[in-house]
C-alpha cells in the first residue's frame, strides 16, 4: 500500500508552491501600483510645471492605457520569461526615475536656447531667434512626457503576461485561474498606489516620488533574480546591472528634485526664488531686481500660470473689489472666493467690514500668505506680507479650507448673508475648475448674497477669450441675476475683465454712475476709470446670442476657454 502511494505522489505533477504564488502576486500587486503612480506622474508634471490643460492629463491617461495593451501583446515576442521580466523591471526603473529629469532637462535648455544664441551672436533683445525651428523644437520638447507615457506604458504592459508565465512555468499542472487570480493582484495593487499617490506622493517633490516608485520595480527585480536564480540567464550580469541603477536612484533620491527644479526654473524669465508643491497645485516666486533704488519685482505662478506681478496686482484688485463694495448698500459682512494670496482681502479691508469669509481649498498657500516658513527667503516673505497687509492676521478675517462648491453650502446651511461677494478664482481651465462658473454655484451664492448687494466673478480676458467672458456674463443672467461687464488693462495680463451682478433695483453700472466719487481712495482707481471701464468696441457683443452660457455639467465655458487659450501663443495662462 505504501509503495502505491509512493508511486502515485511520484507520478502526480508537480505543482506552484504557496510561497512562490505569493511571492508572485505579491510583485503584480506592487508593480500595478507602481503603474498607476508613473501614470499619475507624468500627468501631474505636465499639467502642474508646464501648465497643460486637463485635457492633457486624460490624453496621458488614454496613451499609457492603449500602450499597455500594445505592451502586452508584445510580451509574447519574450523568449524567456523569467530573464526578460528581471531586464524589464531594471529598464523601468532606470525610466521611470530620469522620465521628469529629462524632460524638465530639454524643455527648460529649449526656452534657454535663443537667449544662448543671442548672447553668442550679439544680437539685441528685440532680435531674439524664438520662432522658426527654434520655435517647433520648443513646441515638440513639450511632447516629451507623452512619449515617456506611451515608452513606459508599453513595458508595464508586459509585466502581467511575463508573470503569468512565469507562475505557470513554475507548475506542471495547468493554472485554470492564471489570469484572472493575477487580474486580481493587479487591481488591488492598483487601488493601494492610487491611495500612496493620493496619501503621500502629493506632498512630496515630484522627483523624489518618481525615484522612490523606481525603487519598488527594482526591489522586484531584486526579489527574481534571488528567487530564481538558477532560471535567469546572466543572472551575475544582471545583478551587478541591478546594483548600478540603484546608486543612481540613491544618488536621483538625494539630488534630484534640486536638480529638476533648477531645469523648471529656466521656464521663467525671472530668476525663481522660491519654488512649493501643496497637494493641489505647484507654487513658484520669482523675482526681477531693477536697480535704481526702484523695489524688486515679485510674482507668484501656479502651475505654471501667473497669478500676480506685485508691479500692477494693486491694478486687478482695485478693478475687482472696489466697484463691488461701491456698488453694494452696505459693506459690513463681505465673501471673498478664493484670492488665498490675502491680495483682494487687503483691498476688501480697507472698507472697514465688521467681518470677511474667504474660502480657499488650498491651506498651505493661505500659511504662506500668513506665516511663511523658515525655508521661504526672508526677503520674499517680508515682501509678500508687505503686499497684502498681513492682512489674513486681522481678527476680522474668518478663512475656511473647503472646495468652493462644498464650502459655500455650509455658509447656506448655517444662515449666513452677506453684502458683498467676491469671486477670485484661477480661469476655468479644466472641468474641475467649471463647475464654480456655472449657473448652479451661481445659484448658490444667490441664497447668500443680500438683496440690495453686489457680486462680482473675475471673468478672463475679454480681447484673448471673448467667448468665454461674455458666458460668464450669461451664466450669472441665467442664475437670475442682473449683469453688467467692465474691463481694463493690467500689463501683466493685458486686457482683463469682470462681471459684475446684482439681484434687485439698479444694476451695478447705474449705481456706480449715481456716485459723485468713490468712497474710498485709491492710488489707481477713479469713479471716471471705474464708468468708463463698462464700454465695449461697438461689435463686442454682436455674436452674443450664439453664446452659451455655462450650465452644469456642460463644460461649456470650459470649451470656449481651452478653445480660445489654445488659438493664442506666447501668452502667460492666468
Amino acid at each position: 500500500m505504501q509503495t502505491n502511494e509512493l508511486t502515485a505522489m511520484a507520478t502526480q505533477p508537480r505543482r506552484l508552491g504557496w510561497f512562490d504564488d505569493v511571492l508572485l502576486l505579491g510583485i503584480m500587486a506592487v508593480l500595478a501600483g507602481c503603474g498607476l503612480i508613473y501614470e499619475y506622474l507624468l500627468s501631474h508634471y505636465a499639467g502642474r510645471i508646464l501648465g497643460a490643460l486637463e485635457a492633457a492629463i486624460y490624453t496621458m491617461i488614454g496613451l499609457m492605457i492603449v500602450s499597455m495593451g500594445v505592451g502586452a501583446f508584445t510580451a509574447r515576442h519574450i523568449r524567456d520569461a523569467f530573464t526578460g521580466f528581471v531586464l524589464l523591471e531594471l529598464t523601468v526603473a532606470l525610466c521611470g526615475s530620469l522620465a521628469i529629469l529629462i524632460t524638465a532637462a530639454v524643455i527648460g535648455f529649449g526656452q534657454q536656447l535663443p537667449m544662448i544664441l543671442a548672447s553668442t551672436l550679439g544680437l539685441p533683445p528685440d532680435l531674439l531667434p524664438d520662432g522658426g525651428l527654434i520655435g517647433q523644437l520648443q513646441k515638440l520638447s513639450e511632447y516629451l512626457p507623452y512619449i515617456w507615457g506611451v515608452l513606459l506604458g508599453l513595458m508595464i504592459g508586459m509585466e502581467i503576461p511575463l508573470i503569468a508565465r512565469v507562475r505557470q512555468s513554475l507548475s506542471e499542472a495547468h493554472l485554470l485561474h492564471n489570469a484572472g487570480t493575477i487580474y486580481g493582484a493587479d487591481y488591488i495593487g492598483a487601488g493601494i498606489g492610487a491611495a500612496i499617490w493620493v496619501g503621500f506622493m502629493l506632498a512630496i517633490d515630484i522627483q523624489l516620488a518618481a525615484a522612490l516608485t523606481a525603487s519598488f520595480n527594482l526591489l522586484a527585480g531584486f526579489v527574481f533574480i534571488w528567487r530564481f536564480w538558477s532560471k535567469i540567464r546572466r543572472a551575475k550580469l544582471l545583478l551587478m546591472a541591478h546594483l548600478l541603477v540603484t546608486s543612481i536612484l540613491l544618488l536621483l533620491a538625494s539630488h534630484g528634485p534640486e536638480w529638476e527644479q533648477h531645469f523648471n526654473n529656466l521656464l521663467y524669465k525671472d530668476k525663481v526664488i522660491y519654488s512649493k508643491a501643496t497637494r493641489f497645485q505647484q507654487l513658484t516666486f520669482t523675482e526681477r531686481l531693477r536697480g535704481q533704488g526702484l523695489a524688486p519685482v515679485y510674482a507668484l505662478y501656479i502651475n505654471g500660470r501667473l497669478q500676480f506681478s506685485s508691479i500692477d496686482e494693486h491694478i486687478y484688485h482695485a478693478f475687482l473689489v472696489h466697484p463691488t463694495l461701491a456698488a453694494s448698500a452696505r459693506h459690513k459682512k463681505v465673501l471673498i472666493i478664493g484670492g488665498g494670496d490675502g491680495l483682494g482681502l487687503k483691498q476688501v479691508l480697507r472698507w472697514q467690514p465688521e467681518q470677511v469669509t474667504l474660502i480657499d481649498l488650498d491651506a498651505t498657500l493661505v500659511q504662506l500668505f500668513t506665516s511663511p516658513g523658515d525655508d521661504m527667503p526672508a526677503r520674499l516673505s517680508h515682501a509678500m506680507l508687505a503686499l497684502n497687509g498681513n492682512a489674513f492676521k486681522d481678527p476680522r478675517v474668518k478663512v475656511l479650507h473647503d472646495d468652493a462648491f462644498n464650502g459655500v453650502d455650509t455658509l447656506i446651511a448655517s444662515g449666513m448673508n452677506y453684502d458683498a461677494i467676491i469671486v477670485d478664482l484661477p480661469d476655468p481651465s479644466h472641468p474641475d475648475l467649471n463647475k464654480l462658473y456655472s449657473d448652479y454655484f451661481y445659484r448658490k451664492l444667490k441664497e447668500l448674497i443680500s438683496n440690495d448687494g453686489a457680486l462680482t466673478v473675475q471673468s478672463t480676458s475679454p480681447y484673448h477669450a471673448q467667448k468665454a467672458f461674455i458666458s460668464v456674463g450669461k451664466t450669472l443672467a441665467l442664475a437670475g441675476f442682473n449683469v453688467k461687464q467692465y474691463h481694463h488693462n493690467v500689463p501683466s495680463f493685458g486686457e482683463w475683465g469682470w462681471s459684475i451682478a446684482t439681484l434687485s433695483g439698479k444694476n451695478a453700472q447705474h449705481r456706480l454712475a449715481e456716485l459723485n466719487d468713490l468712497p474710498l481712495k485709491d492710488d489707481w482707481l477713479t469713479l471716471g476709470l471705474v464708468n468708463g471701464a463698462f464700454e465695449f468696441p461697438a461689435n463686442f457683443y454682436q455674436d452674443a446670442a450664439n453664446i452659451k452660457p455655462n450650465e452644469l455639467g456642460s463644460l461649456q465655458l470650459y470649451h470656449y476657454h481651452l478653445q480660445a487659450w489654445s488659438e493664442t501663443e506666447g501668452l502667460t495662462l492666468f
